[in-house]
């Protein structure tokens, strides 16, 4: 079976937009996806740990942290 993941990453303007606009970019990948023949099957989170950086001699080191990225995934029909 084929897979296929996607990441979504959505956006808003907080002063004109919602969790409405949200869902509606949700459900135009979903739709997309569909009309090219995957179905839909989850949406999904993963973490993963950004590594520190030394910076250069020292300066503008940054310490390391956790990401997290939501990912949609379809399987083909």
């Amino acid at each position: 079976m084929n897979y296929k993941v996607i990441p979504f990453l959505p956006s808003i303007n907080q002063k004109k937009e919602n969790s409405e606009h949200v869902a509606e970019q949700l459900e135009g990948i979903i739709r997309r996806g569909n009309e090219a023949d995957w179905e839909f099957v989850s949406l999904e989170e993963v973490s993963t740990y950004i590594l520190p950086s030394a910076g250069c001699f020292g300066l503008g080191a940054t310490p390391g942290y956790t990401a997290s990225r939501q990912m949609v995934v379809f399987k083909k029909k």
